[in-house]
C-alpha cells in the first residue's frame, strides 16, 4: 500500500527518461575530513536513482549543496571530493563542472552521452539558491528536460533547486524520496502497535512539535539524551548541572500529563551517567536520578535505563528512533546510545531511524544493515513527522 504522502507525486515509474537531460537534485551534504569524504550514507543513498536513470540511457546532471558557503565559491565546499567518491561507489566516470551554471556547467551538460553522469559545483555558492530566486531557478532548469528530487534532506527547504526547478520542468519523486516518503507515511498514517518512539538530543524546544504530534500516536516514547533533563525537572528532579532549558519545563509537564492522560507511556531516565565537567577524559559514574550530585551533569542515560527502553523497543511494532542517548561521540558516555541501537537492530518490529546523530551512530556501531530505514534527513524526516507539509513534496504534486 503507497502511503498518501505520495498521493499525486510522480515517481520514476511514471517517467521515460531515454535520451532525456535530467536534473537530479540529490542531497550529497556530506561530511568532509582532510579533503575526502568521511561518511557516504547520503552518496549511496542516491546510487539507486542514478543508476535506474543511466540505465534508461538519461543524461544525468546530478546537483546538490554542501556545507554552509556563504554564497559564493569556497574551496572548502567544493563538490570535488564528492564527485569523486560518487565515480568510485557508482563504477564510472562522473565528469566534474567548476560551477553551477556558468560556462563549463552548461558545456558539459550539453555535451553529456546518454548514461553520462555529470556533478555541477554546490548550489549554494550562488545566494539565489536558499532565497529561491526566479532567475537561479530558471538557469538552474535550463540545464536539463526533466526534474527529478532525490533530496530528501532537503525537501523541507523551499529553495530554488527544491521548489523552482519543478515549476518549469516536469518533476518526478527519485527513488529514495519515494522510500522516505513511504516509510515516514506509514509511522503517520498506519503504524503497526505498539508504537514506540525514542527521543534523545540536546534540546526540547527542537522537537517540541515533533514531540506533541508523536505523543498524540504512539503507545510509549523513551526520553534521553540531554533533553531529558528538562523532563526529570518538569517531574520535580534536581538534576544538578545538567544541562535544563527552564523555559520549556512547565510546556514539558503539560505534554506529559496530557499524555499520560490518554495511556501513553512515557518512560525518563531512572539512572544517569554524570560528570564533573563536560569533557571526553571527565571521571563517568552512573548514579539514580534521585541522587545526582549538585556539582555533576548528566551525559547519558545510565544502564538501568538503557535496558528499559531496550525492553520497550523489543516489544514494539514500530519504532522512530530520533537523537542519541547521551554524548555518543565519547566512549565513556556512548552506553546508552549503543543499547538502543543494539535494541533496534535485534527487534522485531518496523525499526526507523530518522535520520541526523541517530543515523550517525547506527552506522558507525555497523547496525544500520539490521534496520529496516535509516532516514537521510534528520530535520524533513522531524518536520513530516511533525505533520507539515515539505515544499519539495509539494513541488512535485500535480
Amino acid at each position: 500500500m503507497t502511503s498518501p504522502l505520495l498521493d499525486g507525486v510522480p515517481t520514476l515509474e511514471d517517467l521515460d527518461a531515454s535520451g532525456r537531460t535530467v536534473f537530479l537534485r540529490a542531497d550529497l551534504n556530506v561530511p568532509l575530513r582532510d579533503g575526502e569524504v568521511a561518511d557516504d550514507l547520503r552518496i549511496s543513498s542516491s546510487l539507486p536513482t542514478i543508476e535506474r536513470l543511466r540505465e534508461q540511457g538519461a543524461k544525468v546532471v546530478v546537483a546538490s549543496h554542501l556545507g554552509r558557503p556563504k554564497g559564493e565559491p569556497d574551496d572548502a565546499t567544493s563538490m570535488a571530493p564528492v564527485g569523486r567518491r560518487l565515480a568510485q561507489l557508482l563504477g564510472a566516470e562522473v565528469e566534474i563542472a567548476r560551477d553551477v551554471v556558468g560556462p563549463d556547467a552548461r558545456a558539459k551538460a550539453a555535451g553529456l552521452a546518454e548514461g553520462g553522469v555529470l556533478l555541477v559545483e554546490n548550489l549554494r555558492w550562488d545566494p539565489g539558491e536558499t532565497a529561491g530566486d526566479e532567475d537561479y531557478a530558471d538557469a538552474l532548469a535550463s540545464l536539463a528536460e526533466v526534474y527529478v528530487d532525490d533530496a530528501f534532506g532537503a525537501a523541507h527547504r523551499a529553495h530554488a533547486s527544491i521548489s523552482g526547478v519543478p515549476a518549469r520542468l516536469p518533476g518526478y519523486a527519485g527513488l529514495l524520496l519515494e522510500r522516505e516518503l513511504d516509510v515516514l507515511g506509514t509511522l503517520l498514517e498506519d503504524p503497526p502497535r505498539p508504537y514506540v518512539a525514542v527521543l534523545g538530543g540536546a534540546k526540547v524546544s527542537d522537537k517540541l512539535t515533533v514531540l506533541e504530534n508523536l505523543l498524540e500516536r504512539v503507545d510509549a516514547i523513551c526520553v534521553g539524551g540531554a533533553m531529558a533533563f528538562t523532563f526529570l525537572v518538569a517531574e520535580g528532579h534536581d538534576v544538578g548541572s545538567s544541562r535544563v532549558e527552564q523555559d520549556q519545563v512547565e510546556e514539558v509537564g503539560r505534554l506529559v500529563t496530557a499524555a499520560r492522560e490518554r495511556g501513553v507511556e512515557v518512560l525518563l531516565p531512572s539512572d544517569v551517567v554524570v560528570a564533573p565537567t563536560f569533557a571526553e577524559d571527565a571521571p563517568a559514574t552512573s548514579v539514580l536520578v534521585e541522587a545526582m550530585p549538585g556539582e555533576q551533569m548528566g551525559l547519558d542515560v545510565g544502564p538501568q535505563t538503557a535496558e528499559v527502553f531496550a525492553r520497550a523497543v523489543a516489544g514494539a511494532g514500530s519504532v522512530f528512533w530520533n537523537g542519541p542517548m547521551g554524548v555518543f561521540e565519547w566512549e565513556a558516555f556512548a552506553g546508552g546510545t549503543r543499547t538502543v541501537a543494539q535494541a533496534l537492530a535485534e527487534a522485531p518490529g518496523f525499526t526507523v531511524v530518522g535520520g541526523g546523530d541517530s543515523a550517525a551512530a547506527i552506522r558507525a556501531l555497523g547496525l544500520d544493515e539490521r534496520v529496516d530505514h535509516v532516514s537521510t534527513g534528520g530535520g524533513a524526516s522531524l518536520e513530516l513527522l511533525e505533520g507539515r507539509q515539505l515544499p519539495g513534496v509539494v513541488a512535485l504534486r500535480r
